[in-house]
């Protein structure tokens, strides 16, 4: 991954920039792919350059990462739930306001509640 700063008059490249040819003997399977971040984020560094290559796992996964995939899958399915509920919005909101302008404040609505969805995970599933 690179950070990128396009030439003068170019604000943002989104796609591939190179595709891996399929035949002929110059053929590889390297990709030049450029991004641009439209989410809402904290960090102003919005375009990348990744150049993506065909890899295979050589280890299993560790029992570390199969739980941090685990964790972020279910605070992914709590956050996507909670900004659905109408039950629970209006008092997010709230207390979204209430912390943002905090030295440690989440300045975006959706940051805010992967940090409350992802202590009450921490809490329901203690560390061994």
């Amino acid at each position: 991954m690179a950070k990128v700063e396009w030439s003068a008059g170019i604000d943002s490249v989104s796609g591939a920039l190179s595709k891996p040819g399929k035949k002929g003997q110059h053929s590889c399977a390297k990709m030049l792919l450029g991004t641009h971040r439209v989410a809402a984020t904290e960090n102003p560094n919005c375009n990348r350059l990744y150049l993506r290559k065909q890899t295979k796992r050589s280890t299993p996964l560790t029992a570390n990462e199969n739980r941090v995939r685990a964790r972020f899958t279910a605070v992914a399915a709590a956050v996507k739930a909670r900004m659905n509920s109408l039950s629970t919005i209006s008092s997010d909101q709230a207390a979204f306001a209430a912390q943002k302008d905090l030295a440690d404040g989440r300045t975006t609505f959706k940051a805010y509640l992967w940090k409350v969805c992802g202590e009450e995970y921490d809490a329901q599933h203690p560390q061994n």
